[in-house]
């Protein structure tokens, strides 16, 4: 025991995922019985989630020197949010189009039911981000709302400066309430993630993946180009890291997100890696995780990419240049608009073809298939969340390189224990 718990975060997290990928294997559905420990971690996650946002984007925010810093943050992070769904999205088009999932498919879907094409507003969707009742958008975990709240009070308190110094001392030392509780809650991690992989992999069956075997396999390509292709350049380029380094570094969020599926539920250890393993300053984090864990959904736009070609493909419908403008267009806007939960991915996909004019056939097989492509959807989404952190800290000289350049780094959840031992070790 005392090796296990002096073992690293990711380490844990490592292990308990084989012995849950076993359990799966070995007893099949009745690993279900391991349900409820995943749930109770889930729940516990989703808890954090409306509070630590609200108070850590008020209180990166409030940190900020003046309007001018935020107005520099908030238009770099955003101009990369946009860029990269881009270019996510074009990437899961152009290699659906070379691998062709859903050709030659007969009898799969009845191609001859339509559905009456719907018309996507983008102007509708971004009107829809403003909250008329912030309590309402809490209660219902609107995230998009929550966030755009949490920008203008915190825009505000930062205009006011000092004649709101109590308001600013509250949001301060909540946010600070909320990474402790998180902190706390990583201990539980690896044990909620062994029961997600067991129950995750002893219900899933083989049949439904051979039939759509291409289109998992486009996804996952397409993915695998943005992770190790689109990112890397990006920390080369644009932040001077790493590549490899940066990974390791960010392994533990890489590996809840892959277990949980949920980039909200991976927030609050995206922001325990920010901060103690990339160094990055919870003035920076506070904004730009939560709002990328919302509005930054790489992943989901390489899934729309994909999903737009492969059901084309199978109803027998033309792919011209035109459709391929609006198939990036879409991906971009429904990605944006999608919430880091899961099965936001089936919601938006029941939308992108409604709006190109498909049948919903396709959608009971892509609810089938979602928990296997999610895993790589959401990892690149907090991915591609803390590769712009790390490059808008890098541009602003904001990163403690004495944290980020150590080798032997502990993850987020063992700092503060080590830190403990240390300062009985000195006296």
């Amino acid at each position: 025991m005392k090796w296990w718990f002096t073992r690293q975060l990711y380490v844990q997290i490592f292990i308990c995922v084989i012995i849950g990928i076993a359990i799966g294997l070995i007893f099949g559905e009745n690993a279900s019985v391991l349900k409820p420990i995943g749930d109770i971690f889930l729940r516990l996650l989703q808890f954090l989630v409306v509070p630590l946002t609200i108070f850590c984007l008020i209180a990166g925010i409030t940190k900020m020197e003046d309007l001018k810093s935020f107005r520099t943050v908030g238009g770099k992070i955003g101009i990369y949010f946009v860029i990269t769904g881009l270019i996510a999205t074009l990437i899961g088009v152009v290699v659906s189009l070379i691998i062709g999932p859903g050709k030659g498919t007969i009898g799969l879907l009845d191609s001859s039911e339509q559905v009456d094409q719907v018309e996507f507003s983008f102007i509708t969707q971004i009107v829809e981000w403003f909250p008329t009742n912030i309590v309402n958008a809490m209660a219902t975990t609107n995230m998009l709302q929550i966030i755009i709240a949490s920008i203008i009070i915190g825009i505000g308190l930062l205009a006011l400066g000092d004649k709101a110094s109590g308001l600013r001392k509250l949001v301060n030392e909540g946010s600070d309430l909320m990474i402790k509780i998180t902190e706390g809650l990583m201990y539980f991690a690896p044990y909620g993630i062994l029961a997600l992989v067991a129950k995750m992999t002893g219900t899933l069956g083989t049949d439904l993946l051979a039939q759509v075997g291409l289109f998992i396999l486009s996804d996952y390509i397409s993915l695998l180009i943005v992770l190790f292709i689109v990112y890397p350049l990006i920390l080369k380029l644009f932040a001077r890291k790493n590549a490899f380094g940066f990974y390791k570094k960010v392994s533990p969020a890489m590996l809840v997100a892959a277990s949980t599926t949920s980039s909200n539920a991976t927030l609050p250890v995206s922001m325990n890696v920010a901060k103690n393993n990339l160094g990055i300053p919870e003035k920076l984090y506070g904004f730009t995780l939560p709002l990328g864990a919302t509005v930054n959904m790489d992943g989901m736009a390489v899934a729309l990419g994909v999903i737009s070609v492969f059901a084309f493909n199978l109803y027998g419908v033309e792919i011209t240049f035109a459709s391929i403008f609006q198939f990036v267009f879409l991906g971009l806007a429904l990605s944006i608009g999608a919430a880091g939960v899961k099965g936001a991915g089936v919601v938006m996909s029941t939308v992108l073809l409604s709006t190109v004019g498909l049948p919903l056939t396709l959608v009971p097989i892509l609810a089938a298939i979602w928990p296997i492509i999610d895993i790589g959807h959401t990892t690149t989404n907090i991915t591609g969340d803390l590769v712009g952190t790390t490059m808008v800290a890098s541009q602003m000289d904001m990163i403690d390189e004495t944290i980020y350049q150590q080798t032997n780094q502990p993850t987020a959840v063992h700092v503060e224990t080590e830190n403990k031992v240390l300062e009985k070790v000195g006296k």
